[in-house]
């Protein structure tokens, strides 16, 4: 499954859309310190906006900035209406609270979809932003015409960015899905027993073909930077299995940066009015 090709239409539609809004949109990025894959991230982040017309405005505190000074700095960034996007890189240094940060970004910008705001309505069935990963997925999904309705779906990964995110929009489309992780007994049991697997745990070779049911689809989250270089979750083997396989790269991380725009261009429209947010 080509994510790749499937992000370049994406960020084309994004694009237009774009162009067709009246207000200003922009993307606040804060990367806290220098750690060189985080680094990577924003600034492919940063790139994607600018070649859709979306505006970055690039913050990069030192690593020992305190946790009161972040705060503050979200806080001015919730103030600036030319950022209609909030984007804190993740993880952040240990004397930061996560959870703290993430709480004091106002939901209408939260594009990573990360606050219990937009967490809470995705639960509910109406969400206002989707995390970008479990996002891409989807739609990746959807342009393979992937059967869901009745599906056996299993997620690798009990992560609040893509694990369980996922499994709830796996729900939503009628798909019957189990959440595995480190603590799950027999995990080759269980993933067989799937037509549908989203391995997202980090770890190379956590689902190798003989896991698999023939025909079964697999979407690869997993980055792993490895001396063979870039690899996933998903072992080699399995292309000669599956139905239907993300590559690694190319298939779910274009895909989450496309999602990611469609949120910042979300947000611009709920702060624009043509949008109806929840909290008015």
């Amino acid at each position: 499954m080509d994510g790749k090709a499937l992000a370049e239409r994406v960020r084309s539609e994004v694009a237009d859309e774009v162009s067709a809004l009246s207000g200003p949109i922009g993307l606040a990025t804060v990367l806290v310190g220098d750690d060189p894959a985080s680094a990577v991230y924003v600034r492919n982040k940063q790139k994607a906006c600018r070649e859709v017309g979306i505006e970055p405005f690039d913050h990069t505190p030192s690593s020992d900035i305190s946790e009161a000074d972040l705060l503050a700095l979200v806080a001015e960034l919730n103030a600036d209406d030319a950022v209609t996007g909030i984007l804190v890189q993740l993880p952040l240094p240990d004397h930061i609270d996560e959870d703290k940060v993430i709480r004091s970004i106002n939901p209408i910008k939260d594009v990573d979809g990360f606050h219990p705001f937009s967490a809470g309505h995705l639960l509910q069935g109406s969400p206002t932003f989707v995390a970008a990963t479990p996002a891409g997925v989807m739609e990746i999904l959807r342009e393979y015409e992937v059967e869901l309705q009745g599906a056996r779906a299993v997620v690798i990964g009990r992560s609040n960015i893509v694990g369980k995110p996922m499994a709830l929009l796996l729900l939503a489309e009628h798909a019957t899905v189990t959440i595995c992780h480190s603590r799950t007994r027999d995990l080759p049991a269980v993933v067989r027993e799937a037509d549908v697997i989203v391995a997202a745990v980090g770890r190379p070779n956590t689902v190798t073909a003989d896991m698999l049911r023939e025909g079964a689809t697999v979407v690869d989250v997993g980055i792993n930077r490895t001396d063979e270089g870039l690899v996933g979750d998903v072992a080699p083997d399995v292309r000669d299995v599956a139905g239907l396989l993300t590559p690694v790269p190319g298939g779910v991380g274009p895909m989450t940066i496309a999602s990611l725009l469609r949120n910042t261009v979300r947000a611009a429209r709920y702060q624009a009015g043509e949008l109806a947010f929840p909290l008015e």
